[in-house]
C-alpha cells in the first residue's frame, strides 16, 4: 500500500463564459485517486472538513478505493484554491487556507504506528508548506522514513510563499531523506536558480536519492538514478488542461515501480526500466490532460496506449 500524505481542497476554475465551477483537488488529493485508479493499493492521510465540501472530497476519493481509515476530519472549512487557465490550458493558483482543513493536520492526529503493508509514502505540495501541516509531515517522514520508500512532489506554489527560508530548508531536509524526487522543470529552477534542469537533477541525485525525474510538459520528461540517464518524449494530445497532469505523473510513475515490485529505498533501474517508467508516466500525464480538471484515467483506459509503447 502507498500512503499518500497532505491535503484535499476545492479547485475553483474559470470555466470560460465567466461562470466558475468548484473541482475536487489538491495534489495529493489528486495523486491518491490517480494511483488507485491505476489498479494500487492506496491510502489518503490527511486532514478532511466535515462541510459539504469535504464530504464531497471524501466521497471521491472512496468511489476510486482509497483507504479513509488513517484520515481525520474536522468542522474547520474546506480549503480552497482559485485557479487560473490561460488560452493553453495551463494552470496559475491562488489559495485561501486561513482556517481551513488541510493545514490544520496536527501531529497528534497521525496513526500511532502506520500499517506494516504501507511500503510507501508520497508527500508534497502544500503538506510541506503550510503549519501545523508541514511539521506533521516531517515528524511522520522522521519516525517512518527509514523503513519505507519515500516520493516527494515540491510542486511549488509561489503565491503561498513570504519568506521562503524555512519552507527551502524543510524541503532540502526532505529531498535528502527521499528515495525519489519528482519535480517540474519549474520547481527545480527554483530550489537551484540558474541551474540547467539536467544539472539541477545531478545536484539532487548526488545526495544520495535513487531516483530524481524532472517534468517538463509537452516536452515529456528526463529522469536519472545512478548509471541511468534518458528523456522521453510525450505522447502528442489535445489539451483541455493541465490540472492534476503532475500529479497523474507522479502517481503513474509509482504504479509501474509497484506493479513491476519496485518499491525499495534501494531502488535501483537500468535505462530500459527508467525508459519504460517514464513512458507510462507520460501517457497517464497526458490522458489526464485531455480533460477537465483533474481526473486521471482509469487502468483500463491507458491499457492499450501502455501496449503501443
Amino acid at each position: 500500500m502507498i500512503a499518500v500524505c497532505g491535503e484535499a481542497l476545492i479547485d475553483i476554475v474559470g470555466d470560460g463564459d465567466g461562470t466558475q465551477s468548484a473541482r475536487p483537488g489538491g495534489g495529493p488529493f489528486n495523486t491518491a485517486r490517480a494511483l488507485a485508479r491505476l489498479g494500487v493499493p492506496t491510502a489518503f492521510l490527511g486532514r478532511l472538513s466535515s462541510d459539504m465540501f469535504g464530504r464531497e472530497l471524501a466521497g471521491r476519493l472512496a468511489a476510486d478505493g482509497v483507504d479513509l481509515s488513517m484520515a481525520s476530519s474536522g468542522p474547520e472549512p474546506t480549503t480552497i484554491a482559485v485557479t487560473d487557465v490561460d488560452g493553453y490550458g495551463v494552470a496559475a493558483y491562488s489559495f485561501l487556507v486561513e482556517g481551513t482543513s488541510a493545514p490544520n493536520f496536527t501531529t497528534a492526529m497521525l496513526p500511532e504506528r502506520l500499517p506494516p503493508e504501507v511500503s510507501a509514502l508520497h508527500v508534497g505540495t502544500l503538506g510541506l508548506l503550510l503549519e501545523p501541516m508541514a511539521l506533521t509531515m516531517v515528524e511522520l517522514i522522521q519516525r517512518e522514513g527509514d523503513r519505507r520508500l519515500v516520493m516527494i512532489d515540491p510542486n511549488v506554489r509561489p503565491a503561498l510563499l513570504g519568506d521562503d527560508g524555512d519552507y527551502r530548508r524543510r524541503l532540502e531536509w526532505v529531498i535528502a531523506r527521499s528515495a525519489i524526487v519528482k519535480a517540474s522543470d519549474d520547481d527545480l529552477a527554483w530550489l537551484y536558480p540558474g541551474l540547467d534542469y539536467e544539472t539541477a537533477v545531478d545536484s539532487i541525485l548526488s545526495l544520495g536519492v535513487r531516483l530524481v525525474v524532472a517534468t517538463l510538459g509537452a516536452q515529456g520528461a528526463f529522469g536519472a538514478s545512478p548509471g541511468a540517464r534518458i528523456q522521453v518524449s510525450a505522447p502528442p494530445v489535445q489539451v483541455v488542461d493541465t490540472i492534476g497532469a503532475g500529479d497523474a505523473f507522479g502517481a503513474a510513475l509509482l504504479a509501474w515501480l509497484h506493479d513491476g515490485g519496485r518499491l525499495s529505498r534501494d531502488l535501483s533501474l537500468g535505462v530500459g526500466d527508467l525508459q519504460a517508467a517514464l513512458s507510462f508516466a507520460c501517457l497517464v500525464a497526458s490522458t489526464t490532460c485531455t480533460r477537465a480538471g483533474a481526473e486521471p484515467p482509469w487502468r483500463a483506459e491507458v491499457l492499450g496506449g501502455e501496449k503501443a509503447l
